[in-house]
């Protein structure tokens, strides 16, 4: 049956007559894959509350994106915040919960065939860039078993997100307590410490190359975590040439808005590879003897270096950027030995424990994946 059938499009809508004193406000980038990065916190006595703020959510509403669907900018709604608003850039699919399942329809959305259905549908649009209406998602015929059915399939799913959701939430916690550890070892107890700058005691994009035809992990820049350590998304595959990268390495952006997100990453997750990167627009921090990896990590993600970094930033186009150089003369305390090994004692299992749970999670990612279009089909039953 079509989707609009068993669910409603765009049910609530906000008027600028109720006057809410607050707004706490999602944008479309601002989640993929059901994974929210910000929702904004708008005073709207003060700051401007964004046109496109006009959606209004509930609890098991799905959040669908209608630019670029290939982009992945969707997620169900688990806990809603109070005056929350999205943007009207989404479709936001309400079920009918005597005929259907929000997990369900949620999981039936997000197969790889459907988005590319709709990404399909997108380039035909007449705007410059592809899009649908919500009338394409309301058109959307969809199998649907029935309720009993629907809600076993989706309790499998959900438990498996659960599950990536526990590590996520124990890896932020674990990053917390490394950067408390770091703060306190490596910039208050090392005040009195002589002063220097970054490059006495890192490698700045350091000169390392791989040979042409090397099997090697290859992320995209846009994959890099803003709020975890490792990337998710990677493949192994033979690269062109280009810089290798080593374990303990920290990558950090160059441009303006990845470093105002703290976006960065430390290169652990899967020991003994080699890692090429899909872009240059990134700075690369080694450590040179008797410094630990995990330091400059946490100290890529210090709010005084990324204020640093981001004043720092020049160029004439939009998109401004930092150089290695002004990296490199980055001033801080030289910390001793001693509150080196004080640190990586802490930091040290932190990491790779971490480092653990992201590949746990990508495991059951793959295996979400796979189960997903062949539980809708029926292909395997619960």
């Amino acid at each position: 049956m079509k989707l609009g059938s068993v669910c409603n499009l765009n049910k609530q809508s906000y008027s600028l007559s109720e006057n809410w004193d607050f707004v706490n406000y999602l944008d479309t980038g601002n989640i993929t894959e059901n994974h929210i990065d910000e929702i904004q916190r708008i005073i709207t006595a003060t700051d401007k509350l964004p046109s496109r703020a006009r959606r209004k959510v509930a609890v098991g509403d799905i959040l669908y994106s209608t630019v670029r669907p290939n982009q992945r900018h969707y997620g169900i709604v688990k806990e809603s915040l109070k005056n929350m608003l999205v943007s009207t850039g989404f479709a936001v699919i309400t079920a009918d919960k005597s005929q259907a399942n929000n997990d369900y329809l949620y999981y039936y959305l997000t197969q790889d065939e459907i988005v590319d259905s709709l990404h399909a549908i997108g380039e035909q649009a007449v705007s410059a860039y592809p899009s649908i209406k919500p009338s394409d998602l309301a058109n959307l015929e969809i199998d649907l078993p029935d309720l009993d059915t629907q809600c076993t399939i989706a309790s499998t799913l959900s438990c498996l997100d659960a599950k990536i959701a526990v590590n996520n939430r124990i890896n932020q916690n674990l990053e917390q307590t490394a950067q408390v550890a770091f703060e306190e070892f490596l910039v208050t107890q090392c005040k009195d410490e002589p002063m220097g700058v970054l490059s006495d005691i890192a490698e700045i994009n350091p000169q390392r190359t791989l040979k042409k035809g090397t099997d090697a992990i290859y992320v995209e820049m846009a994959n890099l975590p803003t709020k975890s350590s490792f990337p998710m998304d990677w493949t192994v595959r033979p690269i062109s040439g280009g810089m290798k990268f080593t374990n303990g390495d920290t990558i950090m952006a160059r441009i303006t808005p990845c470093l105002e997100n703290g976006k960065t990453a430390y290169i652990n997750f899967l020991a003994e590879d080699e890692v090429a990167f899909g872009s240059t627009e990134y700075i690369v921090i080694a450590p040179k003897t008797s410094y630990c990896n995990e330091m400059f990590y946490f100290l890529a993600r210090y709010p005084d270096f990324v204020s640093y970094a981001v004043g720092n930033m020049n160029g004439t186009s939009g998109r401004q950027r930092v150089s290695a150089e002004s990296i490199g003369r980055y001033e801080l305390n030289i910390p001793s030995v001693e509150y080196v090994c004080k640190f990586a004692e802490i930091a040290t299992p932190i990491m790779e424990t971490i480092r653990q749970n992201s590949l746990d999670n990508r495991h059951l990612v793959e295996m979400r994946d796979s189960l997903l279009p062949k539980l809708m089909s029926g292909e395997v039953r619960v």
